[in-house]
């Protein structure tokens, strides 16, 4: 399989930490490529229209994307522990947290293009604060439901991590953890399992 990725995606990180979890990562040829919204890749275009990371080729060159299709293939391949539930309540809820953390991620990329890559002068600042706020909302509902540090993890879990390592990346100012010490808690176990520490961006 390939991988088109870039280390400080968040969205290629949620696939890379469930193909450490599921022991596939070996498995995974990674491409690297370097794009941003104004300066697409032509191989990555050929295989997803949208010009998206991350894009999952299979081994008989079917593309996938996005990384929720991506994960959900990855974990189709493997007889351990799912990280997808296969059904009940407990299924619904991560999914549900993959959703709001995929979604809090992609506010805090969007916000990140807005002010890095815009210049100063022509950047939006009430844009940037409704952003902004989608983040911290998440977070507050994360904290709300703060997962069981021990409990072995699944595709929301492993979102949940992903999203706060990303705040801790481009928004360290932003001292999630302050009013936040259940999520904080759990973030800090999590954040040194191996998958997250083989997969944190340089």
């Amino acid at each position: 399989m390939k991988l088109f990725f870039a280390p400080p995606s968040p969205f290629v990180r949620k696939v890379r930490v469930l193909a450490h979890e599921i022991g596939l990562i070996d498995r995974i040829e990674h491409v690297d490529v370097a794009l941003t919204p104004t300066a697409p890749d032509q191989a990555l275009n050929s295989e997803n229209p949208l010009g998206k990371i991350p894009c999952l080729v299979t081994d008989d060159g079917t593309a996938l994307y996005d990384s929720r299709v991506a994960c959900e293939y990855l974990d189709t391949l493997h007889d351990g522990p799912k990280m997808f539930p296969a059904e009940g309540g407990i299924r619904w809820r991560a999914l549900t947290r993959q959703a709001l953390c995929d979604g809090l991620l992609d506010a805090a990329v969007i916000t990140r293009y807005e002010t890095f890559l815009r210049p100063e002068a022509l950047q939006w600042r009430e844009w940037i604060d409704a952003q902004l706020g989608k983040v911290r909302r998440a977070l507050d509902q994360l904290e709300a439901e703060a997962p069981d540090p021990g409990r072995a993890p699944d595709i929301g879990t492993i979102a949940a991590g992903v999203a706060c390592g990303y705040v801790d990346l481009r928004y360290p100012d932003e001292g999630w953890r302050d009013s936040r010490p259940r999520l904080a808690a759990w973030y800090e176990e999590f954040a040194e399992r191996e998958s997250m520490v083989a997969t944190r961006p340089g």
